[in-house]
């Protein structure tokens, strides 16, 4: 995650702004494809939509710089890689804490341990998913880098018994 990631205060429209051009019926397509796969070759991209392969290459290359497609990633499972815990974490900040709040996000983001991090609204600040080896590690992480900060107002600790990943389904039209 950068660290522009949690700036707030800011006014005024954002690179990459995806709300600058609506998305049209092409655009859908092109999103639903890439979100089922998103190793589609360009030329199975362009027969789906029904566009020519040099306008679905353009057309997926404006969605990246508009800021709608953020990214191509591997969905890696944690498990593969020895870290078999996951949890979310609730966090709530201190109350004269919250003028930390993009230094709080970048630090946690940082951490190896940390898969996404979500600064959101409500009782708590932030949540944070996590994927450790075990209890004792992810017991650690919430002790070390999280109750012992002083912003850190409270926790709340959820274990993840499964992911379970919803349908493919189109993109919102």
């Amino acid at each position: 995650m950068s660290d522009n990631s949690f700036k707030t205060g800011e006014s005024g429209p954002r690179p990459n702004d995806v709300r600058s051009t609506p998305l049209d019926r092409i655009d859908h397509i092109l999103l639903d494809e890439l979100r089922r796969d998103a190793r589609t070759p360009n030329n199975a991209l362009a027969a789906t939509a029904g566009i020519a392969p040099s306008t679905a290459l353009a057309r997926v290359r404006a969605l990246v710089e508009r800021g709608v497609i953020r990214g191509f990633h591997a969905d890696i499972d944690p498990e593969a890689l020895g870290q078999g815990i996951q949890a979310m974490i609730s966090v709530r900040l201190q109350a004269d804490a919250r003028r930390r709040i993009s230094e709080f996000g970048s630090k946690i983001a940082s951490r190896t341990e940390t898969l996404n991090i979500y600064f959101i609204a409500g009782a708590d600040d932030f949540l944070v998913h996590v994927a450790t080896v075990d209890t004792a590690t992810l017991r650690d992480f919430v002790v070390e880098n999280l109750s012992a900060d002083p912003a850190v107002a409270a926790t709340e600790t959820i274990l993840i018994f499964e992911h379970i990943r919803p349908r493919n389904t189109p993109a919102d039209k």
